[in-house]
């Protein structure tokens, strides 16, 4: 089944945001969405009303034995949670070891999770961790990365292009795409970055998601975007990149026809 990777080399780009509300929008069309936080931050759960006093997760458990799809927490709109955790020092040593000397566990912790018949998955990924991206890129089939509309994300266009050349050199080779978050039309460098990046990444760039504040609000209160405000613009936009990425990988709805996005909402 399809697996979606976000990962960006710097943070605060709204990596998190932008998988959970993906995880809310692909399940709003009728398919059954896990979506697993590797970032130590524990903060997608939030996104979903998991309470601050959970303190489970897979790397808060023995990494040995961990079954990830027994640790999926059901939340609303049908999306499945695997939260990262709250381990404490020694279990976080545990499991960062574990990694260094097991990095096909996290191979094979993806794998059994897309084993779930009908899901897609989609993994957040902490920027600075190659053994976490190169074992996210063995089974991904699309990698998004998110930059801002500012000059610090212009900034790292090269780097992102240098990412892009690494994963197509990869032997599975996913699609890799930029998602450009926080477009401020009333900031003129704001357009300006969106024009460059626009002309420099083609169709490398899938979606553009303007500034709004129903994105606070949304996570203050742990919905989705589009159920804090309907009327949201960054909602729109977050439905149509999630409706371009199930036509990309072929998604079939949950009354088992393939979906098929409207003709305006595509590029």
């Amino acid at each position: 089944m399809p697996f979606i990777s976000i990962y960006s080399p710097k943070g605060g780009v709204g990596k998190t945001t932008l998988a959970a509300n993906l995880g809310y929008s692909l399940s709003s069309l009728g398919l059954k969405t896990v979506v697993v936080d590797f970032d130590p931050q524990n903060a997608l759960r939030l996104h979903f009303g998991i309470s601050l006093a959970d303190q489970s997760g897979f790397a808060a458990s023995a990494p040995e034995s961990a079954i990830w799809s027994k640790q999926l927490v059901p939340t609303r709109n049908n999306v499945f949670v695997l939260p990262y955790g709250a381990p404490n020092l020694k279990q976080r040593l545990a499991f960062e070891s574990h990694l260094a000397r097991e990095p096909l566990s996290v191979v094979r912790g993806f794998q059994a999770l897309l084993s779930q018949p009908d899901v897609i998955v989609i993994a957040d990924l902490p920027a600075g961790q190659p053994t976490i991206l190169q074992a996210a890129l063995s089974v991904s089939d699309v990698v998004l990365t998110p930059l801002l509309a500012d000059t610090a994300s212009l900034s790292l266009l090269p780097m992102v292009e240098t990412l892009f050349d690494d994963i197509a050199a990869h032997e599975r080779q996913p699609e890799s795409f930029v998602v450009l978050n926080q477009a401020d039309y009333r900031r003129k460098i704001s357009k300006d970055v969106e024009g460059f990046m626009t002309q420099r990444l083609n169709d490398r760039l899938l979606g553009i998601i303007h500034r709004d504040e129903s994105v606070a609000e949304a996570n203050a209160a742990q919905h989705s975007i589009m159920e804090t405000n309907h009327a949201s613009v960054a909602g729109f936009d977050i439905e149509v990149i999630s409706k371009k990425l199930a036509e990309k990988l072929g998604l079939v709805t949950t009354d088992g026809s393939m979906f098929s996005p409207p003709a305006s909402h595509l590029a």
